[in-house]
């Protein structure tokens, strides 16, 4: 699915890789499906939340089934029009605002179920950094401020290279201080004809708010792994049949359905 989409015109000057590649296996994968076309990954922005902080964001969230749409009760500007001052959050109070459809909470939105997410993302997500870390292409950004501290952050790391005309590819940092453009533009491959950015993080550390900012900035589309495993659900392939299943149930695609969809 990836490597049809990547063909399509809005991808024509790059695109935004959301939710993958979520294992060096998949990393892997990615950098051999771009050596087809001589290119190769040219950013990649992790987005760092400490767990404690995470727990707080994620047990809070509620989300709307059918479109994806995140809403938290206890966050105001997430929270959904429904929820009045002193409600307590439930299927009742919390309600999409565009369809006033029920929201729900998954089922691994609780503090044991984060727990092991977060430690499955440390031990499989994050050597995804250190695969890249030697082509210096990796940019780390403090995720644990206010959403417009962060975006101003990344801000900095991508609008002087996008007001230069130049791909995005970030030296390593240890926390979120921007490089300068002319460093930044020094890194870019020059073999690489497209802007091919990987956009990373835990759960909770805010890529749904940021990613639409980037997309603003760079031209670029936003290649999200929850849209295109719902655009096979729609296809009704093999592959989208079971991750409809598992998405239906409110549980994790796997990484093994991830790589499959790949595939197709």
């Amino acid at each position: 699915i990836i490597k049809d989409r990547i063909k399509e015109e809005d991808c024509k000057n790059g695109f935004i890789l959301d939710g993958f590649p979520r294992t060096t296996e998949q990393a892997k994968m990615l950098d051999e499906m771009l050596a087809e076309s001589k290119e190769k990954v040219t950013s990649t922005v992790a987005l760092e939340v400490p767990d404690a902080l995470l727990v707080e964001r994620i047990c809070g969230r509620w989300i709307h089934q059918a479109s994806g749409r995140s809403y938290h009760a206890s966050i105001p500007e997430f929270k959904p029009k429904s929820l009045k001052e002193g409600d307590t959050p439930s299927a009742e109070t919390m309600l999409d605002n565009d369809t006033g459809e029920p929201l729900m909470q998954r089922p691994d939105d609780t503090e044991e179920a984060l727990s092991a997410r977060l430690q499955k993302y440390h031990a499989q997500t994050v050597p995804v950094l250190a695969h890249y870390e030697p082509a210096g292409i990796v940019t780390r950004v403090d995720a644990s401020v206010a959403p417009d501290l962060v975006w101003a952050s990344i801000e900095a790391i991508i609008k002087p290279v996008s007001s230069a005309a130049v791909d995005v590819a970030a030296p390593p940092v240890a926390d979120s201080a921007a490089p300068a453009a002319a460093d930044v533009a020094a890194a870019a491959p020059a073999d690489s004809a497209r802007n091919v950015m990987i956009l990373t993080g835990p759960p909770g550390s805010g890529k749904g708010s940021q990613a639409p900012k980037i997309v603003e900035v760079l031209g670029i589309p936003q290649l999200s792994t929850g849209d295109m495993l719902r655009a096979a659900v729609a296809a009704g392939t093999e592959v989208g049949k079971e991750a409809d299943s598992v998405m239906k149930s409110g549980g994790l695609v796997s990484d093994t359905l991830v790589v499959n969809i790949i595939k197709d």
